[in-house]
């Protein structure tokens, strides 16, 4: 009897231990909203798919953390719902949820305060929540306080990163005044990214930063890079006013008459041809993406191999003409000595095999199949090719 006892007493005690985790409100996503307004909290919603890895790691890993389960239950109202069944279908749609998990910490009026995504350590988890837990969060939303006039660094960084994707426009407003804040401090590599990625022209507000701090960015992107950057947004709206939207083409005189006295003639030149390259492979217009492609890779040693094996990639599936072929062969090769992975090499042996150079084509098929399969990669593309080369 004492071992049954002591057997039930044992199951009891490991079905109540992996029970603990975050308390999960049962009831529907709009009484938890009218919950966090009463008890002037924020919610923590879980936004999952039955199907997500990453979802169910967190769920065996993180939230049963004692750590963690106490912070969120004792300063969150906290939701688990599933995106794809009942009402997390509108809620996916309302926030604009595509990737799982998703975290997201809403106010009582359901407006997104903070959000991230994937799986987290522990910490990394507890900083999460504990920067959501700002009161002054509690207070309004990001939208409110930046209304309000908030210039705590951290909480606009985290503006910028919640509606960097549902509102790029305000991210953008938010930027601005991040920037502003921070003044003199050296820029992080994270801050130049975020300066560039709202940098569209030269009338907005961050470009001034871009000027005036020209010695410190080109150092860490290379004076060539910023020079480039520069020159891309001078002409931004010259490029609008030359370009017809309907037939697809740039009036290149109109172009070169507004652009040569703001960059001079070599750049202007030289931006256009880029432009062209970039605008005719996005439209699948390979004829003119060949002889805008040939004008403008004319020196390789002026180009990544990243930008030579991508425009190479493009005239071994759609070019024909042997001169051209030989051209992005030499693009290739360029490339290939700099960084030789499966898909350099495939790319390669497919132009060797265009232009008929069998020997060659073999080699570096059978160097991309060894590549791939060492890496645990795909290695059918070269396998296809290495039978058409038999």
């Amino acid at each position: 009897m004492k071992k049954i006892i002591s057997f039930l007493l044992f199951t009891i005690s490991i079905s109540f231990l992996a029970q603990e985790s975050i308390n999960f409100e049962k009831s529907s996503f709009k009484d938890i909203l009218a919950k966090a307004k009463t008890q002037k909290k924020l919610v923590f919603l879980d936004a999952y798919a039955s199907w997500c890895g990453p979802c169910k790691m967190m769920e065996k890993n993180i939230f049963p953390l004692q750590s963690v389960r106490e912070f969120f239950n004792a300063n969150f109202i906290n939701a688990s719902i599933d995106m794809e069944k009942g009402e997390g279908r509108e809620i996916a749609r309302k926030y604009n949820i595509y990737s799982y998990p998703t975290y997201l910490f809403l106010n009582g009026d359901g407006e997104v305060v903070i959000k991230d995504y994937g799986y987290k350590s522990e910490t990394d988890f507890l900083d999460f929540a504990k920067e959501a837990n700002n009161p002054k969060l509690k207070k309004g939303s990001y939208k409110e306080l930046f209304a309000n006039g908030e210039k705590d660094p951290e909480l606009l960084l985290n503006m910028m990163r919640t509606y960097a994707d549902s509102d790029p426009e305000f991210s953008k407003k938010v930027s601005e005044r991040y920037f502003q804040v921070k003044g003199k401090q050296p820029l992080t590599p994270e801050e130049l990214r975020l300066l560039l990625y709202y940098l569209k022209s030269t009338e907005d507000q961050n470009y001034k930063i871009f000027i005036e701090r020209k010695d410190e960015i080109s150092q860490m992107i290379t004076p060539e890079k910023y020079r480039e950057i520069d020159s891309s947004l001078k002409i931004s709206k010259v490029f609008e006013a030359a370009f017809d939207e309907k037939t697809g083409t740039i009036d290149d005189e109109k172009f070169l008459q507004s652009a040569t006295p703001l960059i001079g003639k070599a750049e202007a030149e030289n931006e256009l041809s880029r432009f062209k390259v970039n605008y005719f492979a996005n439209v699948g217009n390979f004829a003119a993406f060949e002889k805008a492609a040939l004008a403008y890779y004319t020196d390789p040693e002026k180009f990544t191999p990243d930008e030579l094996i991508k425009a190479a990639w493009v005239f071994s599936e759609h070019v024909s003409d042997p001169k051209s072929l030989k051209k992005a062969v030499e693009w290739a090769e360029k490339a290939n000595m700099n960084i030789q992975n499966p898909q350099n090499t495939y790319i390669l042996a497919k132009l060797y095999a265009k232009t008929g150079n069998k020997d060659g084509a073999l080699l570096y098929a059978k160097l991309s199949k060894y590549l791939a399969e060492s890496q645990g990669l795909d290695s059918s593309l070269a396998n296809q090719l290495l039978e058409t080369l038999k």
